[in-house]
């Protein structure tokens, strides 16, 4: 596979406003990191939704709905960010939090289904909604709660996956022939390997020089980013391939929608909070 310049730099210096903004959001202080998870849980949220009408076009969709669980998962981040501030220690869970998100999370289907009783193709619609909090809002708010540990732990999860697209590109551009899935043609074994190795390369050097942590946490903690993180680039690739799309959007020249950008992350994000929760405390 030959590198194509022309998009090769269209998708560099898009990448790197996205990263600018993306740093400032994460590096300025606890509001920024907020507005910017906000950001991404309804963008990714927009498009999710869109996906979902082109997959599924025989089902019902009142125009409101897709507001309403966007706004819902405004309210979801903001109320258990509050709480996990607050309410929350390790080991154990409050359960003014479970009653809260299962309330607001029920709100928005009793509604539904009062306002759509009559519509039989209604029910896929509510379970594809509940279907796009446990998709994006949920790893959003584990984002959060990692940023509560240490503002370094989402950081480095998101250069880890920053870092493995990066390579994964340029390892299969230069010496990628096996395609990995036909789900993603363009993914090479090579490619995949080479992200993946090259990361947990990159986070045991950081390991070792930064002292925080351990060398071991980080390369393992790389290891998980980037297995669960192409998994959820499969995993977008394979809904947009349902939709007949390219693209879930057209947020950023050359790398497409905040699906596209952040579909890697949605995965990765649960899959790494679970280690760091419980080993890099």
């Amino acid at each position: 596979m030959a590198l194509n310049l022309p998009v090769f730099y269209k998708r560099t210096g898009s990448a790197i406003v996205f990263a600018a903004i993306m740093l400032t959001g994460l590096l300025w202080n606890e509001w920024a990191f907020y507005a910017l998870v906000c950001l991404i849980n309804g963008l990714c949220l927009r498009e999710y939704f869109r996906l979902m009408q082109q997959i599924d076009k025989e089902t019902f969709w009142p125009k409101w709905l897709p507001t309403a669980i966007q706004a819902t998962g405004i309210i979801l981040v903001s109320l258990i960010s509050v709480m996990f501030s607050h309410s929350i220690t390790y080991g154990h869970l409050d359960i003014v939090l479970i009653f809260a998100v299962t309330s607001i999370c029920l709100f928005p289907a009793f509604l539904f289904l009062l306002s759509t009783l009559r519509k039989k193709s209604s029910l896929p619609a509510m379970l594809q909604s509940f279907g796009g909090i446990l998709y994006i809002t949920l790893p959003m708010l584990l984002l959060m709660k990692m940023e509560m540990q240490n503002f370094i732990l989402p950081v480095a999860v998101i250069l880890m996956i920053w870092t493995n697209d990066t390579m994964a590109y340029l390892v299969g551009s230069f010496i990628g022939k096996r395609s990995f899935s036909p789900i993603s043609p363009k993914k090479t074994w090579e490619g995949v390997i080479g992200g993946i190795l090259l990361t947990i390369a990159g986070a045991g050097i950081y390991g070792y020089f930064s002292g925080t942590y351990g060398l071991v946490h980080w390369m393992i903690l790389a290891l998980i980013t980037t297995i669960a993180g192409t998994i959820g680039d499969l995993l977008e690739s394979k809904l947009k391939r349902m939709a007949d799309v390219k693209d879930s959007g057209a947020l950023m020249p050359g790398h497409g929608g905040a699906l596209d950008r952040f579909d890697s992350l949605l995965i990765a994000a649960p899959f790494a909070f679970v280690y760091t929760f419980y080993f890099m405390r």
